[in-house]
């Protein structure tokens, strides 16, 4: 993934990189508030494959590292007692929600009803260097948003 990453021509803002714990959440509102659906930042969850956007809510003081709609590289993801080291939610994420203000240094990726819920610690979040008119994904967020920030 990283070397498609680097093969488009962007770069990775390595003086934007923290290493975190990572943990997963679901659009349900035992974990996110009474509208799950929509995220802190104004993104729009769709309820039926929420995992799609590949978004990500940071906690607070990661705020003066990123800011809502950058286009960040996560890597580090490895299952607790994972013998063959094969990560399992690393990639390309949007920052589009905050976390509780309880937590620091801490994200927490957007997965699917049905995906793999762990803890992983020791991963690296690393912002895309992108121009400032979109992310990553470019049109593939475009209108997805209720509200600005």
């Amino acid at each position: 993934m990283l070397s498609i990453l680097l093969s488009t021509g962007l770069s990775l803002d390595h003086d934007r990189s923290v290493v975190v714990t990572a943990t997963v959440y679901q659009a349900v509102e035992s974990q996110c508030d009474s509208s799950p659906l929509v995220t802190a930042f104004g993104y729009k969850i769709d309820p039926k494959d929420p995992g799609k956007h590949r978004y990500i809510a940071i906690s607070r003081d990661l705020e003066s590292v990123f800011s809502p709609g950058d286009s960040v590289y996560v890597e580090g993801t490895y299952p607790y007692n994972d013998t063959c080291k094969i990560p399992v939610y690393d990639g390309i994420w949007i920052i589009a929600d905050r976390m509780n203000a309880r937590f620091t240094d801490k994200v927490d990726l957007l997965i699917g009803n049905n995906s793999f819920i762990d803890l992983f610690t020791g991963v690296t979040v690393t912002k895309i260097n992108t121009d400032a008119e979109t992310n990553y994904f470019g049109k593939y967020t475009e209108g997805i948003k209720e509200t600005s920030p």
